[in-house]
């Protein structure tokens, strides 16, 4: 509660500063809005993946789907060449656009990231039809159930008691049993287990963190968890491999080479791990025909801990989680601010023109001033909110610089909500963009909205918020 009338004014009034100048932006790019009925929700998330052979393997939340892919470069006739994502993830649009024809290059931080992409690359291109009947054969036989090497699980703070003792237990003997195999089946056996440690665990992903069902035995709100059914260890891999084992003998007897499509191992795909922010600069400058990504939301997310049990099978230690968590694009509000003209001192006009946007400016205000009053739920909301859209300038810049002329962005984003402000992302980084070389083709509009949080929706009522697909070209 604000503490006098003069506090209720000023927040007032504030709000609607902010209200004010979204409006404003809204005119300037009120031509290029269009609500785009293809674009369900499963399409521009994960869902849509969830029936496609390969791609389904692995469940990345923050995914697109390759139907999306698909659509945007035939749409928009891309010539082909090399396309980059900078916030790669599982790497979908990596081998959605090598499938048709392009050279793919993508940047990724999280290890759990560049596993996924490490692992497919190899089953599309290489794998055996040996290595395939070893795969049947270890689900046929479950051959972690007659070893008795075991490997110790490794654990960060956040994952102790993630498993049933049985499902812990099995999880190191197939560790061990993996281990007894050739360097190229103990990654392909690795990942069939990063594909289901969610499904054996007590835990399901949740944006912020990790929700923990009540037979976990942690300490639960005012309304427990259920999950629902959590598979026995031995049914989820044999499950997992199953599917697997169905994808690549479908794909090789459909083209006889490569998975995804008679010209993938025609197209290489190109991994560079790390932090955009430090890769970006490094890459030549009017290279590639495209570049088609989804950066992390400004919504608090924080993906080393919704992750955290990959990360933690991959031997990731505390201290290497912390680094990662500050390393990822500003997202959450454990991220300290970064020294971005430190990292590169040709972002100083990218910046400025960050520190000019009227609508970003007034939105930091209103959040520290809120700040300032106590009523923020999280200091680190302000500091965020500023981070996220300091660097995605710079993020910007970077990919204007390094697209040919007439080229596209295509990028998929949601807009958020923190203190009762609504923060336009769309129109704010459009209107960055502008000034950083882009005309704004597009802005593809979901015909459903995504609804602010329910501690949101509480004290300041139901809002629906933009999900979009920004459609960009550089000058």
């Amino acid at each position: 509660m604000f503490n006098t009338t003069q506090d209720l004014s000023a927040e007032q009034s504030a709000l609607r500063q902010i209200e004010s100048l979204d409006t404003q932006l809204s005119q300037h790019f009120k031509e290029k809005f269009c609500l785009q009925s293809a674009f369900t929700r499963p399409i521009v998330s994960f869902q849509a993946n969830k029936t496609r052979p390969i791609y389904r393997w692995y469940k990345y939340k923050e995914a697109f789907s390759a139907s999306l892919v698909e659509y945007l470069f035939q749409k928009y006739e891309i010539p082909k060449g090399k396309i980059l994502d900078p916030f790669a993830g599982s790497g979908t649009s990596l081998f959605a656009t090598s499938a048709l024809g392009f050279q793919a290059e993508g940047i990724e931080l999280l290890p759990i990231g560049q596993q996924l992409i490490t692992v497919k690359k190899f089953l599309e291109a290489e794998l055996t039809a040996k290595e395939i009947q070893k795969l049947e054969d270890w689900a046929r036989f479950c051959f972690w159930e007659q070893t008795k090497i075991k490997i110790p699980l490794n654990e960060l703070r956040i994952t102790q008691g993630a498993y049933p003792e049985e499902t812990k237990v099995a999880i190191e003997q197939y560790l061990g049993a993996a281990q007894q195999n050739d360097p190229q089946i103990q990654a392909i056996l690795q990942f069939v287990l990063l594909c289901v440690l969610e499904t054996v665990s007590y835990t399901r992903k949740d944006g912020q963190y990790l929700r923990w069902d009540y037979r976990s035995g942690r300490k639960q709100g005012k309304k427990p968890f259920n999950k629902g059914v959590i598979l026995s260890f031995a049914q989820a891999i044999r499950a997992k491999m199953a599917e697997i084992n169905t994808d690549l003998t479908a794909s090789a007897k459909q083209t006889q080479m490569g998975l995804f499509c008679p010209e993938s191992t025609q197209n290489k795909i190109e991994l560079y791990p790390g932090s955009c922010l430090k890769i970006l600069p490094m890459l030549p400058a009017d290279s590639y025909e495209a570049i088609i990504t989804s950066p992390p939301y400004c919504n608090r997310y924080d993906y080393t801990r919704t992750y955290a049990l990959e990360l933690a099978l991959m031997g990731i230690d505390e201290k290497t989680l912390t680094r990662l968590r500050q390393e990822m694009l500003s997202c959450t509000v454990e991220n300290r601010a970064k020294d971005l003209l430190a990292l590169n001192p040709q972002w100083l006009t990218a910046i400025t023109a960050a520190a000019e946007q009227n609508l970003l400016q007034a939105i930091l205000s209103y959040l520290e001033s809120q700040k300032a009053q106590g009523l923020l739920n999280n200091n680190g909301i302000p500091r965020m909110v500023r981070g996220y859209f300091y660097e995605m300038v710079c993020v910007l810049a970077e990919c204007a610089r390094v697209l040919k002329p007439n080229s596209f962005l295509f990028m998929v984003n949601d807009n958020v909500r923190y203190a009762g402000a609504s923060i336009s992302v769309d129109l704010i980084l459009a209107d960055l963009a502008e000034k950083l070389g882009f005309e704004i083709d597009n802005i593809f509009v979901l015909p459903n909205g995504k609804g602010n949080s329910s501690q949101q929706m509480g004290e300041y009522g139901r809002e629906k918020l933009r999900k979009c697909v920004y459609v960009w070209r550089k000058r």
